[in-house]
């Protein structure tokens, strides 16, 4: 499923080409990076991996940031229970695939936007077929066996990867750059045990915040980049702590590059 967008005008009624951004749109943040930041920008494909809370604040401000096309990937529904969190979902989406949820929430904010929904489960199997022609590829998952297969994936394609969790209060988020930086396998070697964990949806918000800031900061070329750092948010205290890591030279996902 793909959205589509329809033709723009200017003020004097003129078309606008569909290769060009609508520079009044994005007026604030050109001051920042510029018109050819923001091309950058509408020429990105970012595939955001789950449909939760935390894809639901990285997808809202990608899509607002004018990225030219975001594949959501989720095969999973709306329940209630998402509803503290998952801020794209409302009530009447119930029963929906979450990822086609999103879609119309977020065709609504960017015409300019290409949304388009994959709503297959992440398998070892299905996962290359799934992802083909992303630039780059968020976590927004809930579980390390899924995270393990994107960052596999994302080396593999020499792609960057960010990856962010939650878990109550606490949040954490990294960049990842194949071959440059450590990845997920070199940080958390082990996965944790799967459990359904507590979160709180402001955490989402801050996680998922970071981890938008950080995909527009490396398709524009604009600031550093969280590479090689974990950056972990307690909310409880409101404390911001930050971990140098790196790279395994015996790594089994990326000690080959």
């Amino acid at each position: 499923m793909r959205t589509t967008r329809s033709v723009r005008t200017d003020d004097s009624g003129d078309a606008v080409s569909a290769d060009e951004p609508d520079w009044k749109r994005y007026a604030r943040q050109l001051r920042i990076f510029g018109e050819d930041g923001q091309k950058r920008l509408k020429n990105a494909t970012v595939t955001i991996a789950g449909a939760g809370g935390l894809g639901s604040v990285t997808a809202t401000y990608l899509t607002v940031a004018g990225v030219g096309r975001i594949q959501i990937l989720d095969d999973d529904i709306v329940e209630l229970s998402n509803l503290n969190r998952q801020i794209l979902h409302w009530e009447q989406d119930i029963g929906k695939k979450k990822a086609e949820s999103f879609a119309e929430k977020l065709s609504q904010m960017n015409s300019e936007v290409d949304v388009v929904v994959t709503t297959q489960r992440i398998r070892e199997d299905t996962i290359a077929e799934l992802i083909t022609d992303a630039d780059l590829i968020v976590d927004a998952m809930d579980n390390f066996q899924t995270r393990y297969l994107l960052n596999e994936l994302a080396i593999q394609r020499k792609i960057p990867f960010f990856h962010g969790g939650v878990y109550g209060f606490e949040g954490q988020v990294t960049t990842i750059i194949p071959g440059e930086t450590a990845c997920l396998q070199c940080i958390f070697p082990e996965s944790p045990e799967a459990e359904t964990f507590p979160v709180i949806g402001a955490t989402c918000s801050v996680i998922g915040g970071i981890q938008a800031t950080e995909v527009v900061k490396y398709i524009s070329g604009v600031g550093g980049l969280l590479t090689n750092r974990l950056l972990i948010w307690d909310g409880v205290d409101a404390r911001i702590e930050e971990f140098a890591v790196e790279r395994n030279p015996a790594c089994r996902a990326c000690g080959n590059l």
